[in-house]
């Protein structure tokens, strides 16, 4: 039986190579975006992947949101937690908006995605859950204390879902990339991007389909005894 896949921001970036890779696995693959309906419908027009929208950050609209497409493709048997947002500034300078925007944006859409297909997943005796997080959660940025509190947050709720959904078939695994090709990484001005480059010692930044390659395994049969951990993708920027 084909195997369904949601993935949250799955329509650009990271999120779009995670898509097309799960496509060509053979999973069945809903993409869920917020704000750039141009992209979206490029994307399904070009790769026949439905984009649904929805904002992550609205409880309730996830619960819509999951129920439409367990309507359109059947009961998701993976969920990829990718969708994300930055609102960078000094803490001295962060206003509490910008705070919030990113806290329900990046960790709260962990719990609502969750907690909407959990529930089918324990009765159905499996599940893959895989929360996309980052090195900065790991190592800590300058400028990004609502990100880096987002990220860091999501290694937590990884490991508390993980022991949680074990005895059910389900596992909770987090997935923290490095700098990696996309457009928010292309918004870093050259200078500051040069000094993080130089800081890699693969000496680049990482492909989206590399990250993509990583979900493909944490979301496979052959990940089935790893649940509660953080798979590293970084050129070796961060090692613990």
């Amino acid at each position: 039986m084909t195997r369904v896949a949601l993935v949250t921001g799955g329509t650009r970036g990271i999120g779009k190579a995670i898509s097309l890779a799960l496509q060509s696995a053979g999973y069945k693959v809903a993409a869920n975006y917020c704000g750039n309906d141009d992209a979206a419908q490029t994307f399904t027009k070009d790769h026949a992947i439905k984009a649904y929208k929805w904002d992550v950050a609205d409880h309730d609209a996830c619960q819509a949101g999951v129920a439409t497409v367990v309507a359109d493709l059947g009961p998701i048997d993976v969920l990829v937690n990718n969708a994300g947002i930055t609102r960078d500034t000094s803490l001295l300078k962060m206003t509490i908006e910008q705070w919030k925007a990113v806290i329900d944006t990046n960790l709260t859409s962990c719990f609502s995605m969750s907690k909407a297909v959990f529930p089918a997943m324990t009765e159905r005796k499996f599940g893959r859950i895989i929360n996309i997080s980052s090195v900065n959660g790991q190592s800590g940025q300058f400028g990004q204390t609502n990100y880096c509190a987002t990220k860091a947050g999501i290694h937590g709720f990884t490991k508390a879902l993980a022991q949680e959904g074990a005895r059910y078939g389900i596992t909770v695994n987090a997935l923290a990339p490095g700098y990696t090709e996309t457009d928010m990484v292309a918004a870093v001005p050259q200078a500051v991007l040069d000094k993080i480059i130089a800081k890699i010692p693969a000496g680049r930044l990482g492909h989206a389909d590399e990250i993509a390659r990583g979900v493909l395994f944490l979301a496979s049969d052959d990940a089935g005894f790893m649940t509660g951990s953080t798979l590293s993708i970084n050129g070796g920027q961060h090692m613990y």
